[in-house]
């Protein structure tokens, strides 16, 4: 709600920037409906004389470009406002908010990491079928391939020649990604969609670009599962900066633990939660909880030898596809326990040139 040409032209902008198509009044509009059902409502300081005695909701704020106008926080609580956002400082933050608002964003997706403890850990092979286990039980899953050198995840799953955008198309991508877009662009196989590499030309992929594709997956909510390399370069330290949880494949022998041990250290500089699965045969005097003590790591569980399944993934069928066998059991009591506790904590901030209402008064 503005008059002014100037500030109207930088909203127009912003939510074009954030993927929203907005509704443009120059006072309350009639009925009122829309200001009581609209996502969010931005006035301009020219209007705010206008908006008194509307109905009192959440997501109104005052916007204008006047640093230093007088008596902004009084016209704010008249309106009841939670914020005052002064532009052009605040862009970034209020295209963030614009894009939340418009794509309804609630919780966001627990997302696990999974890293090989050595070459050949099978760290690919349960990253798929943990997404296989949560698309099953009707979760919606997004599986990213984070590993430029394993050969696509996508061939894990069959779909190599699959419809849909790969990791080359988001090599530019900056800023924030539309939730809902990515996921259309994505291929969906078995449930689930996927992000995995192309079979071209090697194609870096910056640390903003991963930036803005996991923030993106997270905000779609559910599950998000990455397979990680075991190297950390700035765009493996973004995506483990994004998990909730990584889980660090190891299997039970000494050499592999000696050489989890600096892969654990690598990664443990960046993400605060990383488990053991510990994977069988074990060598003689070692089992799942020798190798998590010598990792000084707590262990998520333990995953026995599981005879048939290289041939199955010769055979095109992807691991853990099926619901029985002990990678699919482990990976559904995996999910139903990281799942128990209701999901992961949002977290926020404010950016610069926005202040905040709250609890009737002024912060």
């Amino acid at each position: 709600m503005t008059e002014d040409v100037d500030l109207l032209d930088d909203l127009l902008r912003l939510c074009a920037a954030a993927g929203a198509e907005p509704e443009v009044h120059h006072a309350l509009p009639e009925g009122r409906g829309g200001w009581e059902r609209a996502p969010m409502v931005l006035v301009g300081d020219d209007a705010a004389l206008r908006c008194r005695g509307a109905a009192r909701r959440r997501g109104v704020m005052l916007v204008g470009h006047d640093q230093d106008a007088p008596d902004v926080w009084r016209r704010a609580v008249e309106i009841g406002a939670e914020h005052v956002l002064r532009l052009p400082d605040a862009e970034s933050w209020l295209v963030d908010q614009i894009a939340n608002a418009a794509e309804g964003v609630g919780r966001p997706a627990l997302t696990v990491g999974v890293i090989g403890g050595r070459g050949g850990a099978g760290a690919s092979t349960l990253a798929c079928a943990l997404a296989l286990a949560s698309a099953r039980a009707g979760r919606r899953t997004l599986l990213i391939d984070g590993d430029p050198l394993g050969g696509g995840i996508d061939v894990l799953l069959g779909g190599e020649r699959a419809e849909g955008m790969r990791w080359p198309d988001f090599a530019h991508s900056k800023g924030r990604l539309g939730g809902g877009a990515l996921e259309e662009s994505l291929p969906a196989l078995h449930g689930l969609r996927v992000l995995s590499w192309g079979r071209d030309d090697w194609v870096t992929i910056p640390a903003q670009a991963m930036e803005a594709v996991l923030a993106a997956a997270r905000r779609l909510g559910g599950v998000v599962v990455v397979d990680l390399p075991r190297r950390v370069d700035e765009p493996v330290a973004e995506a483990l900066a994004q998990l909730d949880l990584g889980l660090l494949v190891v299997p039970g022998e000494l050499r592999a633990v000696a050489a989890a041990k600096r892969v654990a250290s690598m990664a443990g500089m960046v993400l605060d939660d990383l488990r053991v699965v510990a994977r069988g045969p074990y060598a003689a005097g070692l089992d799942g909880r020798w190798v998590a003590r010598a990792l000084d790591l707590p262990l998520a569980g333990e995953l026995p030898v599981e005879s048939g399944l290289l041939g199955a993934q010769d055979s095109g069928v992807p691991p853990g596809s099926g619901s029985r066998g002990p990678l699919s059991r482990f990976c559904t009591a995996f999910w139903e326990q990281a799942l128990a506790g209701g999901g992961v904590g949002e977290g926020g901030g404010s950016g610069g040139g926005v202040g905040r209402l709250g609890g009737g008064g002024v912060s």
